[in-house]
């Protein structure tokens, strides 16, 4: 089965589009994270998720921020890939603190 990273439209349903515009990620953050990214160790059982981190330096809901963690979920049904969720944390990261901010939003 193969991680689809150059989306469409109609792979953008309205949750994930309702969650992305909630959370501030954008459409090339979710292609590069699916791209580029590591596996995510909190997903559920029979989804996949995959995570990397962004520069920032910028202002999120009014606290400045140096650098942006995208997650991105999915899973395959019927063999179609199918994205499901994204999350963001704002904070410093490196790769082994990722999960340790409290900014996941």
């Amino acid at each position: 089965m193969k991680i689809k990273t150059k989306l469409d439209d109609y792979d953008l349903h309205p949750h994930l589009r309702a969650r992305m515009l909630q959370r501030g990620v954008t459409r090339g953050e979710i292609e590069a994270t699916l791209r580029k990214g590591w596996e995510a160790d909190d997903a559920k059982a029979g989804t996949w998720g995959k995570v990397s981190i962004f520069s920032y330096d910028d202002n999120w809901e009014g606290k400045f921020f140096e650098e942006k963690e995208v997650t991105v979920y999915y899973k395959f049904i019927d063999n179609t890939f199918a994205l499901l969720t994204v999350k963001a944390r704002y904070g410093k990261f490196s790769k082994q603190e990722v999960h340790e901010s409290e900014n996941r939003i």
